[in-house]
């Protein structure tokens, strides 16, 4: 005979809710869950209230496994309801059974909350810089029993679940608590195991159910095609990198080489069945290469999640999760641990300008323009059919601000490079009058984006002192690679942009013409100095039709050689920090291609192994030499010696540092071959000829100087030295004595 679904001790209180309730619980739409199911005291008895799909009884136990009340079946459904023999409130477990089939089931319900009121008040003042700790899935023991535990950010849902291969995907059966003051629904998960596939189910302000979405904190992803988001174990990594992040925090980074080889990490090399190698297959190879080379860091294109390859991963739908592509976190973790052990530092390329629309993604993610704008002229991008941050919005704001804290934390990351920067700080970017909003002032500037990335930075630079945060910035705007405090962006580095293009430009044309543009080259210098700049020669520009940079290049074979090899030369020698991305070192003929392998074939090629020599020997040079690098964000580190020669397209400067022995850069930009071309230099002596792109080493016609030049003083305060300039090459001379 079922018991009476009333208790009998003495009150009236009712062991059952309201039908109305339990159809709620039913039909997953009840918005407080928590207030029904679960243990409840009711006056002087307490009571269990659960839903186990498809059981037909229950019994309830401790998690010592004590059986402590049957419950009565209330709906065919599987909702159950009796009093129970406890003390307290305190989780519980169910024993269900099913004709002869028996399983146990944690009830969710009967556990406190894991967040508490501090995190509401920082969340809600966007000072919280713990979020990555907090949000997302997180295993815990939690009252004495292992699990997950789930945080997401969706304040206007009417109900959110979490749903994964662990309850059927049943968004019925954990659904999460709402915190009223911060819009943060939670759930502690029981049992629930790592590398387990979850996403949320919500259902929005009016009633409709949303496609099930990712976790924005996602620590971990399924591979493409699947998009769920996976649980993880936190993040256990043996570093072994203090001398390298040492380093780091004591230097100025300005002052130091910093020459950075730019990866895209799906196509540098593929297995022999063209699969994409792991994180610890390329440790393997990319890690000895880039040491080998003399390159200081790595830049990966965004390795963050992402569902579409040809996006190259700026398309990225979980900004926590390295891409499952290249195997689970803890690998990237051993990378980078590997990279630093042998003073390679890595930077990620960083995507906070925009979003992806993909369903499952962040767009609409409660039903309402949560993390974009609603108005399309503010939140909706042209250039790339993407969704644009509301960096106005405080939990926006500290999505972000703790995503790059987070990769430098958990990950030890060196820095990121910011993508898209130009695009974040003007509000007509990519528009025509009329379809975008002024700011409060009536102007373009987008100020809540100036003021996220100030404190983007702020704190990046506040809590990881070695880390460099480096702007892909195209325009002219002010102070980008100064200080927050005198009014600048803050960044510690901005990508020139300008002499990229006007050098490209230049060494594009035929060398009988150069000489009526040689300002393209000489123009950069008057700006050189107004930031920390990187000279990069990225991905961008091997893309989309542009061809690589030996194709470039004008004349015949020979010549496309002598002016990359006199490029790369002059680029070494030019102030600024370097970057070169993949497959330019050694003259990839083909345009990049993520599909597919650098073509390493070439380098059997001596005109191919020539350049990869030369790289390697600029980046030796310009490490070893401080005069090269010790100034190259300040006019003090650089001095004209030869700017009017149009008529020979042949450049020299100086490139200065305290305690260093200047280098004298000289560009010879025609094939012709100058003998005895007579040259200012600010000391006599001999100048050791430490580099020429000429050399036959390096695929070159070794014309030279035998090693060095002779300076000899003349009227004034400079010596002259009559020196040999090869044709299109560029050589590097250092005082000797």
């Amino acid at each position: 005979m079922a018991k009476s679904p009333y208790n009998d001790g003495g009150t009236t209180a009712p062991v059952a809710p309201p039908q109305g309730e339990i159809d709620a619980i039913l039909q997953g739409n009840h918005s407080d869950p928590f207030s029904v199911l679960g243990v409840h005291k009711l006056v002087d008895t307490h009571v269990a209230r659960c839903f186990v799909p498809g059981a037909e009884t229950v019994t309830v136990m401790t998690l010592t496994g004590s059986a402590v009340g049957e419950l009565d079946l209330l709906h065919p459904a599987g909702f159950f309801a009796g009093q129970i023999k406890v003390k307290d409130p305190q989780p519980v477990r169910y024993r269900a059974t099913r004709g002869d089939v028996e399983w146990m089931v944690t009830d969710p319900y009967s556990f406190w909350p894991v967040l508490g009121p501090m995190d509401d008040y920082f969340v809600r003042e966007g000072s919280h810089l713990r979020l990555f700790d907090k949000m997302g899935a997180h295993p815990m023991k939690h009252q004495g029993v292992e699990g997950f535990h789930f945080a997401v950010w969706a304040p206007n849902a009417r109900r959110v679940s979490v749903v994964g291969d662990f309850n059927d995907w049943d968004g019925r059966r954990h659904v999460m608590r709402l915190r009223r003051d911060s819009g943060i629904w939670e759930i502690f998960a029981p049992d629930v195991r790592a590398g387990s596939a979850y996403k949320f189910e919500i259902i929005g302000k009016n009633g409709e159910v949303l496609p099930l979405k990712a976790d924005p904190f996602a620590r971990r992803a399924e591979l493409r095609p699947k998009n769920a988001s996976v649980t993880a174990p936190e993040l256990v990594q043996d570093w072994e990198d203090e001398a390298h992040r040492k380093h780091w925090a004591s230097v100025d980074q300005r002052r130091q080489p910093i020459s950075i080889y730019e990866v895209h990490a799906g196509s540098w090399q593929l297995r022999d069945d063209g699969s994409m190698l792991s994180w610890d297959e390329l440790a393997e190879r990319l890690i000895p290469y880039c040491v080998d080379m003399g390159f200081t860091h790595i830049e990966f294109l965004p390795i963050t999640e992402h569902p579409y390859d040809p996006s190259w991963g700026y398309q990225t739908t979980g900004l926590y999760a390295p891409s499952a592509r290249f195997g689970e976190p803890e690998g990237f973790a051993r990378f980078v641990n590997g990279c630093h052990k042998v003073g390679l530092g890595v930077i990620l390329d960083w995507v906070p300008a925009h979003f992806p629309t993909d369903a499952h993604g962040l767009r609409h993610f409660d039903g309402t323009a949560l993390y974009e704008h609603e108005d399309p002229r503010q939140g909706f991008h042209p250039d790339w059919n993407t969704a644009i941050y509301n960096f106005g919005r405080v939990e926006v704001f500290s999505y972000l601000v703790n995503n790059a804290l987070y990769w430098a934390e958990k990950f030890h990351l060196d820095g990121l490079r910011v993508d898209a920067v130009a695009s974040m700080l003007y509000l007509d970017y990519s528009r025509k009058e009329g379809e975008w909003v002024p700011n409060e002032y009536g102007g373009r500037e987008n100020l809540e984006s100036v003021r996220f990335l100030q404190e983007m930075n702020r704190h990046a630079y506040g809590s990881h002192p070695g880390i460099m945060t480096i702007a892909e910035e195209s325009t002219s705007w002010p102070k980008v690679s100064q200080p927050v405090h005198e009014g600048g962006l803050g960044f510690g580095f901005k990508w020139n942009m300008g002499f990229m293009h006007d050098t490209l430009s230049y060494f594009a044309r035929d060398p009988v013409h150069r000489k009526y543009h040689h300002q393209e080259i000489t123009f950069g210098l008057l700006y050189a100095f107004s930031e920390n700049f990187v000279l990069p020669i990225s991905h961008d520009e091997v893309v989309h039709g542009k061809g690589s940079m030996i194709a470039k290049m004008p004349g015949d074979d020979w010549q496309k050689f002598a002016n990359l090899r006199a490029y790369y030369g002059f680029m070494w020698g030019h102030p600024g920090k370097k970057l070169l991305f993949m497959g330019q070192e050694f003259a990839q003929w083909s345009e990049w291609s993520e599909a597919r392998s650098l073509d390493w074939n070439l380098l059997q090629y001596h005109p191919h192994e020539g350049m990869r020599r030369l790289i390697r020997d600029l980046n030796s040079t310009y490490r070893a030499k401080a005069a090269l690098h010790a100034r190259d964000c300040e006019g003090e580190g650089f001095e004209w010696i030869v700017s009017n020669d149009q008529e020979n397209s042949v450049f020299a400067f100086l490139r200065k540092a305290p305690d260093a022995r200047p280098i004298a850069v000289i560009a010879n930009l025609t094939p012709v071959y100058h003998e005895s071309y007579q040259l200012p230099l600010p000391h006599a002596g001999r100048w050791r000829e430490i580099l020429n792109t000429d050399a036959e080493i390096y695929g070159g016609s070794g014309k030279g100087n035998g090693g060095r030049v002779e300076a000899l003083n003349a009227d004034g305060d400079w010596a002259k030295a009559q020196i040999t300039l090869p044709p299109l090459a560029v050589i590097m001379l250092e005082l000797d004595h």
